[in-house]
C-alpha cells in the first residue's frame, strides 16, 4: 500500500490491482479538492476550463449540507463532483435520469452505462439516488418541498426541442422548498433568434429560458458570465453539436472548431417563491 498527499487536503489510496480510491480528509467541504481530486476522469477535468464547476456551483449557491437533484446528469460529469461533495459534507444527492425503458435507445443505453458507472465506485457514489425523469409519462421528481437545490446543465435545450418544458420546469418547482435554488447552464441564442432556429441550433435566448421558469412560478435571482465563451458566434452548420464535445463535421474545420472551444452559455439561479 502506498500514501499519497496533496496539502492534506485529499489523500489517495492505492492498493495494487483496483485502482484509485479517494479518501477525502481535512475539510470535507472543499470543493476545490474534490474538483482537483484523481478520482475524476482526465478528459472531464480538461473541460474544467469551459465548464468552471467551481465558480458555477459557488454562484448557484450550493453547499455540501443541501440536498440536490441534478437533471439528465448524463454520462455523470457533474455526477464526479456533486457525489463526494454531498455525501462528505452531509447532504444528499439525487440523479433524475432518462427514463430507462423509454425514449430512444442511445439515452436508454446511456442511463444503464450511467448505473454501471456509479456502482463500480461505491466508496464515491453508493449514496447518489437514482430516478426517472422524462417523457412519455415520467413528471416527477419526490415529496412537494422537498429538496434544496435542482440543478441542470445543458439541457433545457432539449425539453423545448422535444416539447415537454413545461412538464419539467412544473416538477422542479414542485420538489424545490420555499426559497430553493433551480441552477441552469445552457448554450446561449443571441438576442431575437426565432423559436425554430432555436430548436435546430441547440442555442436559447435567455429571454425563453427565464420565461420557461418565470412561467411556472420561479423569480429570477441572478445571470451569470462564469460559463460565456465570446468566441462563439453561434452560427454553426451543425448548431452546438459543431463545436467540441460533439465535432459532428468530424475533422472538416477541426482546428477552427477546437479553437473556439465549447459553446457560449448562460449561467441562470431561479429561486422559488
Amino acid at each position: 500500500m502506498t500514501i499519497y498527499s496533496n496539502n492534506l487536503s485529499y489523500i489517495f489510496i492505492l492498493i495494487l490491482g483496483f485502482g484509485i480510491t479517494p479518501v477525502f480528509a481535512d475539510d470535507v467541504n472543499d470543493l476545490e479538492s474534490i474538483i482537483s481530486s484523481q478520482h475524476r476522469a482526465e478528459s472531464n477535468r480538461l473541460r474544467d476550463q469551459y465548464r468552471h464547476p467551481q465558480k458555477t456551483l459557488e454562484f448557484m449557491g450550493v453547499n455540501p449540507s443541501m440536498s440536490v437533484i441534478e437533471i439528465w446528469p448524463g454520462k455523470g460529469w457533474y455526477t464526479e463532483i456533486l457525489a463526494p461533495w454531498l455525501k462528505q459534507g452531509g447532504g444528499s444527492f439525487i440523479a433524475a435520469g432518462f427514463p430507462q425503458h423509454a425514449g430512444p435507445k442511445w439515452r436508454q443505453q446511456m442511463q444503464l452505462e450511467y448505473g454501471t458507472w456509479l456502482k463500480n465506485s461505491p466508496e464515491l457514489y453508493d449514496q447518489v439516488n437514482v430516478i426517472e425523469l422524462g417523457p412519455p409519462n415520467l413528471w416527477t421528481l419526490g415529496d412537494d418541498d422537498s429538496v434544496d437545490a435542482v440543478l441542470t446543465f445543458r439541457n433545457v435545450h432539449n425539453w423545448v426541442k422535444g416539447g415537454y418544458a413545461d412538464e419539467i420546469f412544473t416538477a422542479m418547482y414542485r420538489v424545490l422548498k420555499p426559497g430553493g435554488i433551480l441552477g441552469i447552464v445552457d448554450h446561449r441564442a443571441k438576442q431575437n433568434t426565432d423559436i425554430d432556429t432555436m430548436k435546430q441550433s441547440g442555442y436559447l435566448t435567455a429571454n425563453l429560458v427565464i420565461e420557461l421558469a418565470q412561467k411556472t412560478g420561479f423569480k429570477l435571482k441572478a445571470k451569470s458570465e462564469i460559463n460565456a465563451n465570446p468566441l462563439d458566434d453561434t452560427q454553426h452548420p451543425k448548431g452546438v453539436w459543431t463545436l467540441p464535445p460533439s465535432l459532428r463535421l468530424g475533422d472538416e474545420d477541426k482546428a477552427k472548431y477546437l479553437a473556439i472551444g465549447e459553446s457560449d452559455r448562460q449561467t441562470i439561479i431561479l429561486i422559488k417563491q
